[in-house]
């Protein structure tokens, strides 16, 4: 019996698909055929499913294949299950009356024990539409106006608590048990700095309450993300514009808010970027993808110190599995959507799997499988998805008809526990489907050069993965840059002693045919007059840039005409060199 079906939603309807192995249409739910189905959720365990089809929001028992409640809500376009199945939250848009007189409440909360409405609220904005619950459903949260309104026990007539501070923008409920804490972010105006604070509720009396504070100029709009553990919260904060003009998408900083009070800056060693930032389920670490193409990928613990660096490459995403024992960093978008599936815990690649022109990825609640899926209207043509098994195999692909679209593909979830750790395997599954190969995409030549010789050049180095952490013995740190330059420095100036000493103990230098002398390392001896010393060097200068040319030309370049007169200058710069370093 297979236990993760995944939802697909697009223009051939509303239908779920059993997951591995068997990969058929289920037949626990009824496909719903029509072409307006715009909102569709499972619950947090993944036994309850509601969608509206532009007539009604139905709920349906999943495991049961049971149809609960039908709600007569048409144009509903956000859904959401409360995190203990007792409450169902549905958005319409807001509109005002035609005579210009406030339009009527457009979220609700429906009680799913017995359909009753629960409340109704004006919410104009979709933004940040839906209330917040704590993991217990004890606190239920909402942002009216610049302030967070609390309410208890889904009693949602009476305001228990409120947060009010100058202006908060956004607020974040901490996952799992009580105490539940809440982090809000306040904008910066008139020169006064944005700042993001930790409280735990219900102690909102003023600054000194707070647990954590954190504040910085550069944000327009942050994102902040509690751990599982509720111990920390990264906060992205990014400015619209980058005013140095050194970035197209504005600026972004990273930033690390423990509920202890600590609080630091993630120093990120390459310009450009924050992609992406994943917390590990651990809890322990965090994953940040971040800097020009290609971007790097590195591992951080909880002392903001990188653990592990995955060097550069195409990749704009992180996703663990839900166990935290993998890690897939990808590139989707505007990249060809390669993939690299890492063994987390020995730091050792599984697998580089391709899947091109994907918009949205997914890990199986079984950490052993993903979804990757083309959805409109990000693209529109070669809409399906595939699922693969993180060894890089694909096990199930489907495309829609070209005339059909596919517009959201995801996983049935399941409660943290229901699906075991697995040992990581590294070699491929078994599939019946052939292995996707995608061809290597050909360098653009111009005509004069396609019947010459390939040189190989790139536009970058790619940097190699590194292992960050302090080895045993403590002499194998990582060097910061300014340490490694002056260790190059420090050889250098030891390489330079010792090829002096070298000398000193040879004696005077004997006379050398001018191509040993060029291929020659050690400082050259004088001849004692300053000009024609003079002449040696600039003759040497010329003959090495000779033999460039030389090197250049046999690997295929195409020279200037001056360029190949240099070349035939050669051996009457060779002559003079002789010359001159003979005494004649």
């Amino acid at each position: 019996r297979c236990l993760f079906p995944l939802a697909v939603r697009g223009s051939e309807g509303l239908y779920m698909v059993n997951g591995p192995p068997s990969f058929t249409e289920s037949a626990a739910f009824q496909r719903d055929s029509g072409k307006n189905c715009k909102a569709v959720g499972f619950s947090k365990d993944g036994s309850l499913f509601a969608w509206c089809n532009g007539e009604k929001v139905n709920v349906v028992n999943v495991t049961r294949a049971e149809l609960l409640h039908s709600f007569d809500l048409p144009k509903t376009v956000g859904l959401e299950f409360s995190p203990k199945n007792n409450v169902l939250a549905t958005w319409q848009a807001y509109a005002t009356a035609k005579d210009g007189t406030a339009g009527v409440p457009n979220l609700q909360l429906h009680d799913l024990r017995t359909g009753k409405c629960l409340k109704s609220f004006v919410q104009k904005k979709m933004q940040n539409w839906c209330p917040c619950w704590a993991d217990d459903e004890s606190i239920c949260a909402r942002n009216v106006n610049n302030e967070v309104h609390f309410f208890e026990n889904n009693n949602f007539n009476t305001i228990a608590n409120k947060l009010h501070l100058q202006k908060v923008s956004d607020f974040v409920l901490s996952p799992g048990a009580q105490p539940t804490k809440v982090a809000v972010y306040v904008p910066g105006s008139k020169g006064a700095p944005s700042f993001v604070r930790l409280y735990q509720y219900p102690n909102f009396g003023g600054p000194q309450s707070a647990l954590a504070n954190k504040s910085f100029f550069k944000a327009d709009k942050v994102t902040m993300l509690w751990n599982k553990k509720a111990t920390a919260v990264l906060v992205v904060a990014s400015t619209e514009v980058d005013k140095s003009g050194a970035s197209y998408y504005g600026e972004q900083t990273l930033h690390y808010v423990a509920a202890s009070g600590e609080s630091a800056v993630v120093q990120l060693p390459k310009n450009g970027p924050i992609y992406d930032v994943a917390w590990s389920p651990n809890s322990v670490e965090f994953c940040a993808v971040y800097g020009f193409m290609p971007a790097k990928a590195t591992v951080f613990n909880l002392k903001c110190d990188p653990v592990f660096d995955f060097g550069t490459g195409p990749r704009n995403a992180a996703y663990y599995s839900p166990h935290g024992h993998i890690l897939v960093l990808a590139g989707f978008g505007n990249l060809r959507g390669q993939m690299e599936v890492w063994d987390v815990k020995n730091y050792k690649l599984i697998s580089k799997p391709v899947a091109s022109d994907s918009t949205y990825f997914a890990w199986c609640p079984d950490g052993e499988h993903i979804v990757t899926a083309t959805c409109a209207p990000r693209l529109r043509v070669s809409n399906g998805y595939k699922i693969w098994h993180y060894t890089g195999s694909v096990l199930h692909s489907y495309e829609v008809p070209c005339d059909e679209e596919m517009w959201q593909v995801f996983w049935q979830p399941f409660l943290d526990g229901v699906f075991p750790e697995r040992a990581v395997k590294y070699q491929a599954v078994p599939s019946e489907l052939p292995r996707a190969e995608p061809r290597p995409a050909q360098a653009y030549r111009p005509p004069a050069l396609r019947n010459r010789p390939v040189t190989s050049s790139k536009l970058h180095e790619d940097e190699p993965p590194q292992n960050m952490k302090p080895q045993l013995g403590g002499s194998d740190k990582p060097l910061s840059k300014t340490a490694l330059k002056n260790q190059r420095k420090h050889e250098a100036k030891k390489a330079a002693k010792q090829e002096a000493k070298a000398d000193a103990q040879q004696g005077p230098a004997q006379v050398k045919t001018p191509q040993n002398a060029l291929q020659n390392t050690v400082p050259a001896m004088t001849t004692g007059d300053p000009e024609v010393d003079k002449k040696i060097k600039n003759l040497k200068k010329k003959l090495k840039a000779i033999e460039q040319l030389k090197e250049q030309a046999a690997a295929g370049k195409q020279l200037e005409k001056n360029q190949v007169e240099k070349i035939q200058k050669e051996a009457a710069l060779l002559k003079e060199l002789e010359d001159l370093e003979l005494g004649v």
